[in-house]
């Protein structure tokens, strides 16, 4: 019987003094863990935080540049309305000149598109014909009128004819 309490009690012993080195191991490998995760976690806010404030500038940005936009057509409509009061006082006091709008310079969009698509078509046709003289003129004759046509509209568009009502 002493045999039997003397070997629980060394059992009692070495199991009360077992290593805990795994558990310890396994903790200190959870902590360096939840650290990691904590600073990546951080990261990621100190990331968003610079997208917010990377936003906010470019609408900021923004919002100076339609301000500054706005300005400029405010200014442009105040010298316009003060050319045209100009206008309006020399026209009243000379009844007998009529105010004429100052023609555009250069070439207009009818002109340019008429001798781009003159050229085009030109060489188009003689691509496609045989003729290379018959070719050229029936596709410089197209090219242009096509060309006009389409710079027309353009110089409708623009202000600088009025359309058709």
């Amino acid at each position: 019987m002493k045999k039997i309490f003397s070997v629980a009690a060394l059992a009692i012993l070495l199991s009360a003094c077992s290593n805990n080195a795994k558990e310890e191991a396994m903790i200190k490998q959870q902590a360096i863990v939840a650290v990691k995760d904590s600073l990546r976690l951080d990261s990621f806010k100190r990331a968003d935080a610079l997208e917010k404030e990377r936003i906010a500038k470019v609408k900021d940005e923004e919002i100076k540049t339609a301000r500054i936009r706005e300005e400029k057509r405010t200014l442009l409509l105040a010298e316009r309305n003060d050319a045209a009061e100009r206008r309006s006082h020399s026209s009243s006091s000379s009844s007998n000149t009529v105010a004429t709008p100052a023609k555009k310079k250069g070439w207009s969009q009818a002109a340019k598109g008429a001798a781009i698509g003159a050229g085009a078509g030109a060489i188009g046709g003689i691509l496609v014909d045989k003729n290379n003289a018959r070719g050229a003129i029936i596709g410089g004759v197209v090219g242009a009128g096509t060309g006009y046509v389409i710079g027309r509209a353009q110089d409708r568009k623009s202000g600088r004819v009025q359309p058709k009502n």
